[in-house]
């Protein structure tokens, strides 16, 4: 893992600034959804959902750990939406190059799941369009 990559992502998450995910995200990216059940392949897909994410995460959303070991991190958030409170994690591996390979979403409690489905479809289709 490279500091400056993670400390890249924070810079995303604080500005919402899709092009900071393009210096980031390996074109071979593997996204991991907490609501599709299969796995997203590619940068562009893995920009599309991050970019969305932001988006339908911002009420609030902030990190309230991180534990990073050698090529991979954990970073815990919290948010609301809808006026539900959201407690997820993100799980980010790097690459050789220091690129985020692999981006893994896990949240909770399950209505929060259910309202970001919704949301999450919504805004994806938002910005495909």
């Amino acid at each position: 893992m490279t500091k400056e990559t993670l400390g890249r992502w924070h810079e995303f998450v604080a500005s919402a600034d899709p092009s900071i995910l393009t210096e980031i995200i390996a074109e071979d990216c593997v996204f991991l959804s907490p609501v599709v059940h299969t796995p997203q392949q590619g940068g562009d897909i893995t920009r599309l959902y991050l970019t969305g994410a932001m988006h339908v995460l911002k009420d609030g959303f902030h990190y309230v750990k991180e534990v990073t070991s050698g090529a991979h991190a954990v970073l815990e958030f919290v948010c609301t939406v809808d006026g539900l409170q959201v407690n997820g994690v993100d799980i980010i591996t790097f690459d050789e190059q220091g690129k985020i390979c692999e981006f893994k979403v896990m949240v909770r409690p399950l209505k929060a799941i259910n309202v970001l489905h919704a949301r999450m479809g919504e805004m994806l289709q938002k910005l495909s369009a």
